[in-house]
């Protein structure tokens, strides 16, 4: 995977739960004209109205789950909120192997194992513009009840301190911005990037 006769890449991409990240990923492969998808990863996580197999998640039992994982079938995996989650070989093989950029959306556990075993690839952070803006951006979305909320809210602390780990840290704040500032860094080579200022609203967000 990821040998030297390939020019496609993965490219991490992590933040806080309501930080906009996941909206921003769709956004980057609709905009990729067909060179960029995001991995389907599996979990044990309950399936959600409006989810499809295979298109959101390969939908899997913990047996199944610990099963791949004594396979040794995942390039990365973590334990989030109870629930198993994992990047498959086969799916990031294929899609490299064709030339195509590839998106992880992955939690911060699941970079670890990445940034130990992988030199080879992008590291983007998202930031949301503060804890009082993460935490409305979670109630509006509607998705987790108020008990999961606060389990996401008190992790944000924990998370926010793995952001310096990355290539960059980008501030959500105006969508659009980000979006642009996002494609800059995937397809311009030449793009100037400034790690100190972000690094500075990231201690603000820590205080």
């Amino acid at each position: 995977m990821l040998n030297n006769k390939t020019k496609a890449r993965l490219i991490v991409f992590s933040a806080p739960s309501g930080a906009g990240k996941s909206s921003l990923i769709k956004e980057v492969v609709s905009n990729s004209s067909g060179n960029i998808d995001l991995s389907i990863s599996a979990t044990t996580r309950p399936q959600r109205n409006g989810e499809e197999h295979g298109r959101d998640y390969f939908f899997i039992s913990d047996e199944e789950f610990n099963k791949l994982k004594d396979q040794n079938s995942f390039i990365e995996y973590a334990n989030v909120y109870g629930y198993q989650y994992g990047t498959l070989k086969s799916f990031v093989d294929e899609k490299i192997k064709n030339d195509i950029n590839v998106i992880l959306d992955i939690d911060v556990q699941g970079f670890d194992l990445i940034r130990s075993s992988i030199k080879e690839h992008v590291s983007i952070f998202i930031i949301p513009p503060s804890i009082m803006e993460l935490e409305n951006r979670l109630v509006s979305r509607g998705l987790d009840s108020e008990e999961v909320i606060k389990k996401r809210l008190k992790n944000v602390q924990t998370e926010l301190k793995y952001a310096e780990l990355y290539d960059y840290i980008i501030l959500n704040d105006q969508f659009e911005n980000t979006l642009n500032e996002l494609t800059s860094i995937i397809y311009d080579k030449n793009y100037k990037y400034d790690k100190k200022i972000n690094i500075n609203l990231l201690k603000d967000l820590l205080d």
